[in-house]
């Protein structure tokens, strides 16, 4: 199939874009690496009035590390995350989070901000920023503002973005020195959308865990952390017992939906299992402080 008539504009700067946007009030849609919203629009699921590609403004595109602050350009391309020193070393958790999106092409054309904006519920770099207590930069008409990751994911496709505002950098902070990490995903084929996945960190000194944080993807209408897990977690020694509590509470707090690809039931046990998996994968890695 074709997509519906569009107006196309490609603007040079941040500012022109967030006019056009303005202009077209809440009828346009922003286009980066296009790997949704294209599809999309041959299917007809979107049909916007107008399409404002950003793929012409140069200083979207950037890795920097700041402070204790990995910032990084909404345009930035997947790829060139999955293969950046700095997110290795300060963001090894991005990374293997990256290396389970879609496959190579996907990930050449893909964008950070693109994929945090479109929130599909299955998509692994909304979990990790979540993962991460990141934020994001948004740029409109009414100026800049700094958007949490818990207050950006509203609900399926759905965030707290303006119709006119602009994701324009992705701020994650380092993670801690000797922070275990891991990244535990069920799909059908590799580069599949996620049926169930779980991010984690945690920071450990000896036998307890000092900082916890878990995410899902998949599994409800949009990722969420699991703060109830969490606390289980670093309320007991560190070890097989502990790690099954989080899983078990992991799996009675996330409020899994059913659809043909897996049902409520099997979504809630594989955020158990995928939890579990993950925990023991970050605490083994994790060095002691």
């Amino acid at each position: 199939m074709k997509p519906a008539r569009f107006d196309y504009h490609a603007p040079a700067s941040i500012d022109e874009a967030v006019a056009i946007l303005a202009r077209h009030d809440g009828e346009a849609r922003v286009l980066a690496g296009g790997q949704s919203l294209i599809p999309m629009m041959n299917f007809r699921l979107a049909a916007p009035a107008a399409l404002v590609d950003l793929n012409r403004i140069p200083e979207l595109a950037f890795i920097a590390e700041d402070a204790g602050m990995v910032r990084i350009g909404a345009m930035t391309r997947q790829r060139a995350l999955e293969f950046s020193p700095v997110i290795g070393e300060k963001l090894p958790l991005l990374r293997e989070a990256i290396r389970l999106v879609g496959h190579l092409p996907t990930r050449s054309r893909g964008t950070i901000g693109g994929s945090i904006a479109h929130a599909d519920p299955s998509a692994e770099i909304p979990m990790v920023l979540l993962a991460l207590d990141g934020c994001v930069i948004a740029r409109g008409s009414a100026g800049e503002r700094r958007i949490a990751a818990a207050d950006l994911l509203r609900d399926a496709l759905t965030t707290s973005l303006a119709p006119d505002e602009i994701i324009v950098e992705v701020r994650l902070p380092t993670m801690a020195p000797g922070a275990g990490c891991a990244v535990e995903e069920f799909a059908r084929r590799h580069g599949d959308f996620a049926i169930a996945a779980i991010a984690v960190v945690v920071v450990r000194e000896g036998d307890r865990c000092t900082q916890a944080r878990i995410a899902t993807a998949g599994i409800s209408a949009h990722s969420v952390r699991l703060p109830e897990a969490e606390r289980v977690l670093m309320a007991n020694r560190l070890g097989p017992e502990s790690i099954g509590r989080a899983a078990d509470a992991a799996a009675g707090e996330v409020e899994p939906l059913s659809d043909p690809h897996a049902s409520a039931e099997f979504r809630r046990h594989l955020a158990g299992v995928l939890t579990r998996r993950a925990l023991a994968r970050a605490v083994q890695h994790a060095r002691t402080g």
